[in-house]
């Protein structure tokens, strides 16, 4: 299931001639963790979600295993995993269905899909919290409710956008070692951070400035 995502001199545009991105150029291999890091404002959102194909450049290409990414529904069939900035949670659902609902429409089956969704509130320590509501969830529980659900995926590709931001020691602690753990199977992992402690536990560091990127750490 090894996969590798290459950004082959991209640039995005939100607004004609205003580049977010320049030309920006970064492999993600698999069985590694990358970060991208940068002040506010640099691109590493924008970054991960051309990365997802939900952002299509004006130029350049995202490619996964030597095929361009073509929209989202392409990344997605191809296992390419966003645990997006603002999570993205249902609050009118628990955080057991949030995971759940997302698997089945996956494909998982109903007790699949179940299994898998118990497994991976445990793993970031919401078991106790699987029938709560999302909006009675604090900033950091919903936090990792986003990220049970992006673990459960198991994707090919885990872009996690500043999945620690809410997140006191010991419970960045644990999802690092869990992002690691990603990796460790085979996964291709990129971390947007503004957090240095867990960008030093990548493997290795994009750093963006005004939309231009710099490898400094291979």
């Amino acid at each position: 299931m090894s996969s590798s995502l290459v950004v082959d001199r991209v640039t995005v545009e939100y607004t004609a001639g205003a580049p977010v991105l320049r030309d920006v150029s970064v492999t993600a291999q698999a069985g590694r963790m990358l970060a991208v890091t940068g002040p506010s404002g640099a691109g590493k959102t924008t970054l991960l979600r051309a990365m997802a194909g939900v952002l299509r450049p004006v130029s350049g290409a995202v490619a996964v295993d030597g095929l361009a990414l073509r929209d989202r529904d392409d990344a997605v069939s191809r296992r390419v995993v966003l645990i997006p900035q603002d999570n993205g949670l249902a609050t009118i659902l628990t955080a057991g269905e949030n995971v759940q609902v997302v698997l089945v429409a996956n494909g998982f089956s109903p007790e699949d899909a179940r299994r898998a969704t118990a497994e991976s509130l445990e793993h970031v320590g919401l078991s106790a919290q699987a029938g709560q509501l999302v909006e009675e969830l604090s900033g950091g529980q919903q936090q990792r409710t986003a990220i049970a659900r992006g673990l459960a995926l198991s994707g090919a590709i885990l872009l996690a956008d500043e999945v620690t931001s809410e997140l006191d020691a010991a419970n960045r602690a644990r999802v690092l070692d869990l992002l690691r753990a990603e990796a460790d199977r085979g996964a291709c992992v990129v971390l947007a951070t503004h957090d240095l402690e867990a960008a030093a536990a990548c493997d290795a560091e994009l750093h963006l400035l005004d939309g231009a990127a710099e490898l400094v750490r291979a």
